[in-house]
């Protein structure tokens, strides 16, 4: 959890005293399997927790969670997501081994916790319902099935009510914002685990980007998403349809053919005052899909010379029968978009401007 989140829930409704410096009859409930670890007693206006780390091994073996599902009266939890479990195990074994945020635990009766403010040491019971997960089961989870053990930042609240558990889970899952697939991809390359298909996406895309003669130019945005723009989510996504158009080629080359096309298109669609709709998302992918088929016409016509002018040659008849009708609409898919124009690219086109051409 980040210092936004911890931020966010300072601010929602006190919640209880967590009374953990109660040393005498806590201390001697704990007993022979009890365990003291270093903490730090953290307060946040109104609101106390404990910060520590604990190894991942004994995290798992006293942690629980209450499904929804299992338990209708009490429970909250989301059912654990086995799959999502494993894939945090073998990020883990693979060497990789950084899952730096804070799992978020509520202390139970049965984890008979208390802490020394002398010492700094926060004792609880060694039981396996001594806390419950408010955040982050699959994490808990997923160091289980891990080989390898890491030491795991944890936060511990004390003594709260169910209604507060419950209020704490539901400030965590609403108040914190995971970060756009946007920003995720336009960061990619700073990680250094791109593959060679998504450099080339990423390089097409900056030169659309970049370039002065973009048909795009204006009309992305790399590392968020925005209205009347398109994002790099919806670039990748839209040239992942037609990738096998481009196998080998290099960015430069890639742009070159896909700039003229796109720059037709914007011509195309300016026949109908509506140009800058080519950021619409369902009809940039539609146009995508369509390039194929458009570019096979231009090879035969021209001899593969992709330039605007030859993509112009098959596409502005095809534009000039489209009804402004036919642009996309609310609730319209690329797929169907598609569809559509494939049907009006072919209708009375093949004979009267391929074959006579």
């Amino acid at each position: 959890m980040d210092r936004d989140t911890l931020g966010d829930i300072a601010e929602s409704a006190p919640l209880a005293g967590d009374g953990a410096d109660d040393r005498s009859s806590a201390a001697s409930a704990a007993g022979k399997n009890s365990v003291s670890v270093p903490a730090q007693l953290v307060t946040q206006g109104k609101h106390r927790f404990y910060a520590l780390v604990l190894p991942s091994g004994l995290l798992a073996q006293t942690c629980m969670v209450e499904p929804r599902v299992e338990n209708p009266i009490e429970g909250f939890q989301r059912l654990l997501d086995e799959k999502r479990a494993q894939s945090i195990a073998k990020y883990i074994d693979a060497g990789f081994g950084t899952v730096p945020g804070a799992v978020v635990l509520s202390a139970q009766s049965r984890a008979h916790m208390h802490y020394d403010r002398v010492t700094g040491a926060l004792t609880f019971r060694e039981d396996p319902r001594a806390f419950l997960i408010i955040d982050g089961q699959h994490r808990v989870f997923g160091f289980k099935l891990a080989k390898h053990a890491v030491d795991v930042p944890v936060v511990i609240y004390n003594k709260l009510r169910r209604s507060e558990e419950c209020r704490l889970f539901m400030d965590i899952n609403t108040k914190q914002r995971p970060v756009p697939n946007e920003l995720l991809l336009d960061i990619r390359r700073l990680s250094e685990v791109e593959t060679q298909a998504d450099a080339l996406l990423h390089d097409v895309f900056d030169l659309f980007h970049n370039r002065g003669d973009s048909a795009l130019k204006g009309l992305l945005s790399p590392a968020e998403r925005r209205k009347g723009t398109i994002s790099r989510v919806t670039f990748n996504a839209a040239l992942r349809s037609i990738k096998g158009a481009f196998d080998d080629a290099r960015a430069e080359e890639v742009y070159a053919v896909l700039n003229a096309y796109l720059r037709a298109c914007r011509h195309g669609l300016g026949l109908h005052n509506a140009d800058e709709q080519i950021a619409h998302p369902a009809l940039f992918k539609a146009l995508a899909l369509l390039f194929t088929n458009v570019a096979e016409r231009v090879a035969d016509r021209h001899g593969g010379k992709y330039t605007v002018a030859n993509f112009e040659d098959v596409l502005i008849p095809f534009f000039k029968r489209l009804k402004k009708s036919d642009l996309p609409r609310a609730g319209m898919s690329h797929v169907a978009l598609h569809e559509h124009y494939g049907k009006a690219l072919s209708a009375g086109f093949l004979i009267k401007q391929w074959l006579f051409s």
